[in-house]
């Protein structure tokens, strides 16, 4: 038989996707695989268990080009599967879970158990966390940098800023503003972005009824065809319906209007689309504002840090469009805020799995 791989598991466990990446001691990504979203809070133990089963069972069956897939637990002893068929040898050497919906101390205790039972890893060597520590990686990589703000932009969003720890410990977390949710946040994200755009529009005709004339732009043709209604207020009702009448629940239809706002403002240049951009990325800066320390502030502060000595790491699909990103970055300039460095993550569970390869090393 021969010797067993060494590999090192980081996954991101996002409202839409799950993204797991296996990487060798060195760094190199052996094998990427990606399924539906594992948002802890939104799935419940058992069907996050099986989520995480089958994106790890995908990602191990392509690393260790094994014949038949993988079905997790894997006795790592023994070197067979839950279904005790053989599987080539590997040990896992550690694992990094960042995961959407993991917001307290106790709902990390309760999944460590069970997760380290799944994955076979020691529990002292597997980190489950919010999924901003995973986008916060680049600290671990970065030598020039010893804080790191974390902001996922996607369907919703949150804000999170850290200071580098131990080697072998995780991030030490610092503060964080937002991740409530559609109902209560997600001020900047893609469900934002459709909310403000409808009330946008629904605001415009409250206006015509006072005799203030609005042309219909390019933004409201989009939003109208999108739902089938020809008449602005339509909306409410298409908006409102429960979600038992609609394919997509209530959330669903208003983040799905995101990229027909991106469209109408930067390919048909409708002011107000663009005017709903700013808005949104306003509201984003000022949440991290919220983890900056004041530009003018002659001394250091426990839990605030300075733009001007952290990296700014930004994820989800809002965080990859860069004339979204050059608005937020221009609110915060304007604040006094300009980051040592800005770091697009594309792929979270990638810089995390290299991140992790490198702190375990020789350990």
């Amino acid at each position: 038989m021969s010797s067993p791989i060494d590999l090192y598991l980081a996954i991101d466990c996002g409202g839409t996707k799950t993204s797991a990446i296996l990487c060798s001691p060195s760094g190199k990504t052996l094998a990427r695989a990606l399924t539906g979203g594992s948002n802890f809070a939104n799935l419940g133990l058992d069907a996050f268990l099986k989520s995480i089963g089958a994106v790890s069972s995908l990602a191990l069956t392509t690393a260790l080009r094994s014949p038949e897939a993988i079905v997790l637990p894997v006795d790592p002893t023994e070197h067979v599967d839950a279904t005790r068929a053989n599987t080539p040898p590997y040990n896992l050497r550690a694992a990094w879970l960042g995961v959407a919906g993991v917001d307290s101390p106790s709902v990390v205790s309760l999944l460590l158990p069970h997760v380290s039972a799944l994955l076979s890893v020691p529990v002292e060597r597997l980190t489950i966390s919010n999924d901003t520590h995973l986008l916060a990686a680049p600290l671990r990589i970065l030598p020039d940098v010893q804080t790191a703000v974390a902001v996922v932009a996607g369907t919703g969003s949150i804000v999170a800023s850290f200071r580098e720890g131990p080697v072998n410990a995780p991030l030490e977390p610092l503060a964080r503003v937002g991740g409530w949710g559609w109902i209560l946040g997600d001020e900047g994200g893609g469900f934002d972005v459709g909310r403000t755009a409808v009330r946008a529009l629904l605001a415009q005709q409250d206006m015509v009824t006072t005799g203030v004339a609005a042309a219909r732009g390019a933004l409201g043709e989009k939003l109208l065809k999108k739902f089938g209604v020809t008449d602005v207020m339509d909306l409410l009702a298409a908006v409102h319906a429960p979600d038992s009448t609609n394919p997509l629940p209530r959330e669903g239809r208003l983040s799905s209007l995101c990229p027909l706002v991106f469209e109408a403002a930067f390919e048909d240049g409708d002011p107000l689309a663009v005017q709903v951009l700013r808005d949104c990325a306003h509201k984003l800066a000022m949440q991290i504002s919220a983890v900056l320390l004041s530009p003018s502030a002659q001394e250091d502060h426990p839990r605030r840090v300075r733009a001007d000595s952290s990296v700014l790491c930004l994820g989800g699909s809002l965080g990859g469009i860069e004339r979204y990103r050059e608005l937020v970055l221009s609110v915060l300039r304007e604040n006094g805020h300009a980051f040592k460095h800005v770091e697009v993550v594309s792929d979270a569970a990638e810089v995390g799995a290299q991140a992790l390869a490198a702190a375990w090393k020789g350990k």
